[in-house]
């Protein structure tokens, strides 16, 4: 009897590849589109396709209206933690609770032995590892989600290129167009950029204080919200001869500090809620502070709350609290924690 697998379908490529590549293996495929938010016309245009790939490869879909639960858990903590003054990390905990939680929980509901996804990513049943496309990896985002799930987690594309990917959709006559649609953003619910999702909750403008890092006044700036830390553009300094960045962010007092880019390097950051294996307490690993920066070699010391320090073996620029540290050996993605300051 055929191993039935629950498809996430978005409409796009990489998943209607990988719906593709499991019926073609012989697996009982069941698509599933989650709603997630309400951007005019979004939902529209996806359902559209996964109908369309449904009914090409003979398969039933559903449709999971999340869009309470995806508020509560993941938009309004994006909204709140810049309120906060920090950088936070929605794919992340969207990934955590809705991708991995949610949509394994409606597996279980449908007797589902497996889910699949079109991340690019591999995994072992224990650990989870870089794709071998590394420009298209997307382990960092999966570092919180619960391990124990692997072993009923397929990820088809982790072994393939997205070029191989886009042409495997070329060849299919039935889905001609799917290949050359434009990649989706990285954060589903931002058009453009955070800013305008802010503007729908709060007053971002409001103009305040630039200071040093002496605490003088050297200049002002449209409004806390505007800015993230390593920001240089957007505010104004007297008399500046060289570029400033922002080091700090005060949303208490709508305040930005900044400084020259040689004094915003950092050594030590420090972060809370890890998730790494039980019992750890120091090793020497290498971490990525942002998804798109490469991993340093550190040493990390952890508390018994799931906090902890780490200390760079080379200076870094930009540490963000809000994002995540995430933890590698090589490939293999140990864990990570949410950043909560540096020095």
């Amino acid at each position: 009897m055929a191993k039935r697998v629950l498809v996430g379908l978005s409409g796009g490529v990489d998943s209607t590849v990988v719906a593709k590549m499991l019926k073609d293996g012989g697996y009982e495929v069941v698509g599933v589109y989650m709603k997630l938010h309400d951007k005019p016309g979004y939902h529209e245009a996806n359902l559209d396709r996964v109908a369309k790939v449904a009914e090409y490869l003979d398969i039933d879909y559903h449709v999971l209206d999340l869009r309470e639960e995806f508020q509560k858990r993941v938009y309004l903590p994006f909204v709140e933690d810049y309120r906060a003054g920090l950088t936070p990390n929605p794919c992340a905990v969207c990934n955590r609770h809705i991708k991995f939680g949610r949509m394994m929980a409606f597996a279980d509901e449908i007797g589902a032995d497996f889910l699949a996804t079109g991340h690019y990513v591999r995994h072992d049943g224990r650990y989870i590892y870089e794709a071998k496309d590394k420009a298209k990896d997307q382990s960092y985002f999966l570092f919180d989600i619960d391990k124990s799930l692997l072993p009923r987690i397929l990820f088809p594309l982790g072994e393939m290129l997205k070029e191989d990917v886009k042409a495997y959709a070329a060849k299919i006559e039935a889905l001609k167009g799917f290949a050359e649609q434009k990649e989706s953003s990285e954060i589903c619910f931002v058009d453009t950029t955070y800013v305008d999702v802010l503007k729908q909750h709060m007053n971002i403008d409001m103009p305040g204080k630039v200071l040093d890092t002496q605490g003088n006044v050297i200049g002002h700036h449209k409004g806390y919200m505007h800015y993230t830390i390593g920001k240089r553009r957007g505010f104004h300094v007297k008399g500046a001869q060289e570029p400033h960045y922002v080091k700090e962010i005060r949303p208490e007092t709508n305040e930005i500090v900044v400084t020259k880019r040689d004094t915003l390097l950092n050594r030590h950051i420090y972060f809370e809620r890890s998730n790494l294996p039980a019992g750890m307490k120091r090793l020497e690993t290498t971490v990525k502070i942002r998804y798109r920066t490469r991993p340093i070699p550190c040493e990390v010391t952890l508390d018994e709350k799931g906090g902890g320090e780490i200390v760079l073996h080379e200076e870094v620029y930009g540490v963000a609290p809000g994002q995540a540290a995430v933890f590698y050996e090589g490939e293999k993605l140990l864990g990570g924690g949410w950043i909560t300051g540096s020095d």
